[in-house]
């Protein structure tokens, strides 16, 4: 049965989720504050990763958190306040980065990205819209053996989960990528993962939609939410009201504060990351990690990307110059001869990743609405996990079998 449905959010979440639940004949409306043309959805790294099995809450994080809180350069950055939110997310981060949580989380995190990755390739075989999108694996490179063990450590649970992985010496890194002069000691390559170049995949796909009666709502902010008989009846935005059978937060990191509105208290913290975009020749032909740096590196649709940092703060937008050299100093570290422009770097843009606690999204409804599904809270892992988040949606909404068990994204789940 055909139903109206309002997506909240026009990231990589919602408009996956409008493209599956337009497939299923659903109608289908898209409402989001930005002109749908910035955001997480346009300055990640593009990464398809069934390699990344491991969550952000992972053991001894919060220890290397507590040592970089004082460096302003370092990866990871959480920074402390008097927010009750926040101090609940961070109690039950603790919670959540033990070894059995890991451990539990790890087949969960390589099915959907698996799914993920295979509805991808079905997106990109329809021809519905073109986009770039190379199966070219990932390079956990290392300058150190320390770093290359535990990342190894890493690569044999992924074999067992039947993912390809290599351990790769440097000699055997430059025989399959010749000419990117890599300064390492080796790789961990997983076989498994893939890339895109996001900004051109999300404006394909928004001219797909429109161009297939979906309605895209741009510059249009939810004021309020009107609710009844556990049902939301309709949107009241700064523009229009919006009535609908079926309702979607898919708002990223705003999530929590739309969710306010329906007395629903999320555990969920903004982390920002910023990208340096290179458009001169770097030689770079495989997507890498540079590990002990914690940054990502892509060759895009006529350009290198450079991405990292993993910033808990409150929302804001602002450019920190001393994260985004870090992100370049590094990149010529681990590359011979890679030098990235004053130019470059002061383009640099950053976007916010929606956190949860445990490091796995919220997918699916809560006990107190009907009407009301979730898809957020993918942090890191948010573009490659998107067409399977919009397909899990359209699931739930069309009543259907979900393709994979939720109850490990439980939107109600304890930490």
């Amino acid at each position: 049965m055909s139903k109206k449905v309002v997506i909240i959010g026009g990231g990589i979440m919602g408009v996956c989720s409008a493209y599956f639940l337009h497939k299923e004949g659903h109608e289908v409306t898209v409402i989001d504050k930005s002109n749908f043309s910035k955001g997480a959805s346009f300055v990640n790294a593009g990464y398809i990763t069934p390699s990344h099995i491991i969550s952000l809450a992972a053991p001894g994080i919060i220890t290397k958190g507590l040592k970089w809180m004082f460096n302003p350069a370092s990866p990871f950055y959480v920074k402390p306040r008097l927010d009750l939110d926040f101090l609940k997310w961070g109690l039950a981060f603790k919670r959540s980065a033990t070894k059995q949580k890991v451990a539990q989380s790890i087949p969960v995190i390589k099915d959907i990205n698996i799914l993920s990755r295979a509805l991808y390739t079905e997106i990109k075989t329809s021809k519905d819209f073109n986009f770039h999108y190379e199966h070219k694996g990932l390079l956990m490179a290392y300058k150190h053996e320390k770093a290359g063990e535990q990342e190894w450590e890493v690569g044999q649970k992924a074999i067992k989960l039947g993912l390809k992985v290599e351990n790769l010496s440097a000699k055997e890194v430059e025989a399959i990528e010749p000419k990117a002069n890599l300064n390492i000691k080796g790789a961990v390559y997983y076989h498994s993962d893939a890339h895109m170049t996001p900004g051109v995949f999300m404006k394909n796909m928004l001219i797909y939609l429109k161009n297939n009666g979906v309605e895209i709502l741009s510059e249009e902010e939810v004021k309020d939410i009107v609710i009844s008989d556990k049902k939301i009846t309709k949107l009241i935005t700064d523009k229009r009201e919006i009535k609908a059978d079926e309702f979607v937060m898919a708002a990223g990191s705003w999530s929590p504060i739309i969710s306010k509105k329906l007395g629903i208290k999320m555990l969920l913290q903004p982390g920002k990351g910023y990208r340096i975009n290179v458009a001169q020749e770097t030689n770079i032909t495989i997507p890498a990690v540079l590990l002990e740096a914690k940054v990502a590196v892509t060759p895009m649709d006529g350009f290198t990307r450079f991405s990292g940092t993993m910033e808990i703060n409150k929302i804001n937008h602002k450019i920190n110059p001393i994260r985004v050299n870090a992100i370049a100093n590094s990149a010529s570290k681990y590359y011979h001869g890679l030098q990235i422009s004053t130019q470059d770097k002061e383009a640099a843009q950053c976007g916010l990743r929606p956190v949860t606690p445990d490091g796995l999204p919220y997918i699916g409804k809560t006990s107190q609405y009907n009407n009301l599904t979730f898809a957020t809270g993918h942090a890191m892992m948010g573009w490659s996990l998107g067409p399977a988040t919009g397909k899990l949606v359209s699931e739930i909404i069309s009543d259907q079998k979900p393709s994979l068990d939720l109850n490990p994204f439980h939107v109600e789940r304890t930490f």
